[in-house]
């Protein structure tokens, strides 16, 4: 078993791997299959600061030695069984004065926990500074940071944000990373790196499941998704819809929650290879939302029918509209065309999006109008009465709120301007007129058919 090397500004009563109060150790899908793509079996690396220990286990595995620098004195114990080859070194990186230099440098939990709270005064330039020193002549360096102004800031509000935790107090509290993407390529710069690749990850650096150099087209719907997953509570704006909107913006990248910067050394696009699926086409989700928008339900009827006679073997969110051609974006689901709509129906209305049916309120109102147009007929038993879906966030809630106050004031108006064309009618002269002459022929109608009933009695 490995040993630890106490270096100075060990954190004896703490750990990064399982905090109380901070958040887990940098991990992942995506991180994972970073370092697969950037290691090879002759490098010398070093892993500074807290990283999850499959992903010490992966590099063990990849790299001819593996030296670790981490603050919490139980973290280097629990990781001395998982380092067959390699040092351990528990301290702030400020203590760390090896000689040692590395052919990688992974740095994927970012630079803030690789000081402990005894270390008043080491800046995070000067923690990449240190770093990038390590390197040996055609190093790769391998760098993750959190982004401070992301999506997560705009989905939820940070209640703690006045309130330091533990892992803050003794910091100064500008000892942070530099805020936003373009400050901190500059700060690599700055450094002497050059960053071959720079992700998106999502849905946080803490457990980033995919990590893209471009959050556009499909990359962007799946990274939505991750980042949905992770916001399934009360939420200041729909995520899903916050990040297809940014990506058409084309704010993706960033307002990514976390960036991967990779400097001496190509990688593959998108990470893990195959998250994103590959060809033309959107997804028929956004196409049939479009319609609906704009009530445009010519689409609607040509799109609906094909959809169904396609065979239904994923829901809209999860197929692939190219043309008249219909494919799926992940795994096939289980259920039938009417499931699939009730699907669709739910997400249409938690979004808050516009839908041309006033009435259709409600997940059954809607997707029978929606199955009715591929002539397929909605049995009352798949829904809730009076079920009512609200749109999921508080952003939504509102706009659907003014939006529906408008459409009650434009329909009041056109009832009083009715109401007054009714009554302007009934003031009239040859209303008053028609209406004197012939409501007597009315009442002797009326009187004759009485007659002539009681003649056949």
């Amino acid at each position: 078993m490995t040993r630890s090397n106490l270096i100075g500004g060990e954190m004896l009563n703490w750990s990064d791997l399982h905090p109380g109060d901070a958040r887990p150790a940098a991990g992942g899908a995506a991180a994972g299959a970073l370092l697969a793509a950037t290691l090879q079996p002759s490098d010398n690396v070093l892993i500074a600061g807290p990283h999850a220990a499959e992903l010490v286990r992966l590099v063990t595995s990849r790299a001819a030695s593996v030296d670790l620098l981490v603050r919490s004195a139980p973290d280097a114990e629990e990781l001395a069984e998982e380092l067959p080859k390699g040092q351990i070194f528990c301290g702030s990186l400020d203590r760390f004065a090896a000689d040692d230099t590395y052919d990688v440098v992974v740095a994927l939990d970012g630079l803030e926990r690789v000081v402990g709270p005894d270390t008043a005064r080491f800046t995070w330039a000067s923690a990449l500074e240190r770093l990038t020193g390590r390197l040996a002549p055609g190093g790769r360096f391998l760098l993750g940071a959190e982004n401070a102004f992301g999506f997560e800031r705009l989905v939820q509000p940070d209640i703690t944000a006045a309130l330091p935790r533990d892992e803050d107090w003794g910091r100064d509290v500008t000892d942070t990373a530099p805020a936003g993407l373009k400050p901190l390529q500059a700060a690599l710069q700055t450094a002497g790196l050059a960053a071959t690749q720079t992700y998106a990850a999502f849905p946080s650096l803490v457990e980033a499941d995919v990590a893209f150099t471009q959050v556009e087209g499909f990359a962007a719907v799946v990274g939505a998704r991750s980042f949905a997953s992770r916001n399934e509570g009360p939420v200041l704006m729909d995520p899903y819809r916050l990040v297809l909107d940014s990506a058409r913006a084309g704010l993706g990248l960033e307002l990514a929650p976390a960036w991967y910067f990779v400097c001496g050394v190509e990688t593959p696009e998108v990470l893990p290879e195959g998250a994103v699926p590959g060809g033309t086409g959107v997804l028929l989700e956004e196409h049939l939302m479009t319609a609906l928008r704009c009530d445009d339900q010519a689409e609607l009827r040509r799109v609906i029918p094909e959809y169904a006679a396609w065979g239904g073997a994923g829901a809209p969110d999860n197929v692939i509209v190219d043309g008249a051609s219909y494919r799926l974006f992940g795994e096939a689901q289980e259920g039938d065309i009417v499931q699939h709509l009730v699907r669709f129906a739910r997400r249409v209305l938690e979004s808050g999006s516009r839908q041309p049916w006033p009435a259709a309120a409600d997940p059954h109102t809607l997707t029978a109008r929606l199955a009715a147009m591929a002539g397929i007929t909605v049995p009352e038993r798949e829904f809730t009465a009076d079920e009512v879906v609200r749109p999921r966030g508080s952003a939504e809630q509102l706009q659907t709120v003014a939006r529906l106050a408008d459409e009650l004031a434009h329909a009041s108006a056109r009832a009083i301007l009715f109401e007054g064309t009714v009554s302007g009618i009934r003031r009239s002269r040859p209303y008053r007129v028609g209406h004197a002459v012939m409501n007597p022929a009315r009442v002797i109608r009326r009187r004759l058919k009485r007659v002539l009933r009681k003649v056949r009695r």
